[in-house]
């Protein structure tokens, strides 16, 4: 008999754990609120421009091995360009190329990063030290950094002021979505050592060509191939749980029966849906509200020509971190979309003092824009764009399954998904499609991660770990 699974969010994390218990033989059903699947990952038509907008850029490394599996079974792999430079904004203009050769990792960066105009020498020699040290960490003196902050690990490693606003700051702020004194140092050292260190291929930066939206739209469909439902616009108003088991949800006075239940909720919506009376029988659910939330400011700016010669950029010393080229409008103008993480400063801010603000970073960057005119500017407040991924909130974060622990006293056949939960990665696309995964295997006893990508062999002789 084939056995059933609800799972409420339609999200990445809800996604991919569908397709998986659908590949395990699970018929699924899959219940979104919204009108459109993706959750934070979303796309939306601009009335005015009549341009299908990203809420905001998401991009993807190549050690996000689980994500791009997730690409390879939606068959939308080819939507990805994949980039082995980027570029930094100098401080007084121009810009430096940071690319990877031919050299074996940690190698590959070293040539541009010596030729990087935008660092003096001491900068340099400071980022060196830095990535030394990182690379020789085994894994037991990474856990002495669990509950200290990113900053706290720069002033042990004696990093400057200069070498944290021009490059830990652009660096990690992006990666992690917080400033340096609240970020996890075992986050940061994370996205060192898988993203930056331990090879070429791990490095490369993968930003989608086609919408959000256009991104995730197979899901559906390769769903509904493995015999599962989708359902658009279904607000659930409970989980059923007898006995501590959870047996269903509620959608009004609709009830629908699972073998399992996956919530693949944001963590706040979870905690509202579950009430203090179920949520005192699941020990997961207990401090979900302590995560607290970070957030992002997504910012695009069309003009009437084009203006970003590059297809990103890194803006050290600036309030906009990145600044992507998304391409022509239809007028033959160009629509740039900026991008400001931890942005917790910005949320109260009028659409008139964000595009003050963002265009004189965009000129800084794009001294033709001074002359360009606006055709329209657009500011995206994503107040809850991530959990904020402090040094505390690892011993917070729940785990797939209900027995995971040791535990008998949550509710049984419940499960959790999300980029919030125990991934062992921070608030990324990466961490939610791991979620979904672990799940998925939680529920079936089958599957499980992809393999993490391989570190390249001079990296893995240097290194102590």
């Amino acid at each position: 008999m084939t056995k059933t699974c609800v799972i409420v969010g339609g999200g990445l994390a809800g996604l991919a754990a569908a397709i998986k218990l659908g590949d395990a033989g699970w018929k699924v059903t899959l219940l979104e609120s919204r009108r459109r699947l993706g959750g934070r990952a979303s796309s939306f038509v601009d009335a005015s421009s009549g341009l299908e907008m990203d809420n905001c850029q998401h991009v993807l490394m190549g050690c996000c091995t689980n994500l791009i599996h997730f690409y390879k079974s939606l068959g939308v792999s080819d939507a990805i360009t994949w980039h082995d430079k980027t570029w930094w904004l100098r401080p007084k203009g121009g810009m430096d190329c940071l690319q990877s050769t031919c050299l074996p990792a940690p190698l590959h960066f070293a040539p541009s990063f010596l030729r990087m105009r935008s660092l003096t020498r001491k900068v340099r020699q400071d980022i060196q030290r830095a990535m030394w040290r990182t690379m020789r960490m085994g894994s037991s003196e990474s856990e002495t950094w669990r509950g200290h902050s990113f900053a706290s690990l720069l002033d042990e490693w004696k990093q400057g002021d200069d070498t944290r606003s021009n490059f830990w700051t652009p660096l990690i702020v992006s990666a992690l979505n917080l400033p340096l004194h609240e970020a996890s140092a075992v986050f940061g050292l994370q996205v060192l050592r898988d993203g930056f260190l331990a090879s070429a291929k791990g490095a490369r930066i993968g930003v989608p060509s086609v919408s959000l939206a256009d991104l995730y739209k197979p899901s559906a469909a390769l769903i509904e191939r493995s015999g599962g439902e989708v359902r658009l616009g279904s607000p659930v108003t409970g989980i059923e749980v007898e006995d501590r088991c959870a047996v269903g949800v509620r959608i009004h006075d609709e009830l629908i029966y699972g073998d399992a239940v996956l919530s693949a909720l944001p963590w706040e919506k979870l905690d509202a849906l579950m009430g203090n009376e179920i949520a005192s029988m699941d020990t997961r659910l207990h401090q979900l509200s302590e995560l607290g939330h970070s957030p992002i400011l997504g910012v695009h700016v069309l003009l009437d020509r084009p203006v970003l010669h590059v297809p990103h950029l890194v803006m050290p010393n600036r309030n906009v971190q990145w600044l992507f080229d998304k391409g022509s409008i239809p007028s033959g103008g160009q629509h740039l979309h900026a991008v400001i993480s931890a942005a917790d400063d910005w949320m109260d801010r009028s659409q008139e003092e964000i595009q003050t603000a963002v265009m004189v970073d965009v000129i800084a960057a794009c001294p033709e824009a001074s002359s360009a005119d606006i055709v329209q500017f657009r500011a995206i407040k994503e107040r809850r764009a991530t959990f904020r991924a402090t040094p505390t909130a690892e011993a917070i974060r729940p785990h797939a399954s209900p027995a995971t622990g040791g535990t008998d006293q949550n509710i049984k056949n419940l499960y959790l998904a999300g980029d919030w939960c125990a991934t062992g990665w921070p608030a990324t696309m990466e961490g939610a499609v791991r979620s979904g995964y672990a799940a998925a295997a939680a529920i079936t006893g089958q599957g499980g991660l992809e393999a993490d990508a391989s570190a390249g062999w001079l990296f893995r002789a240097l290194s102590s770990s």
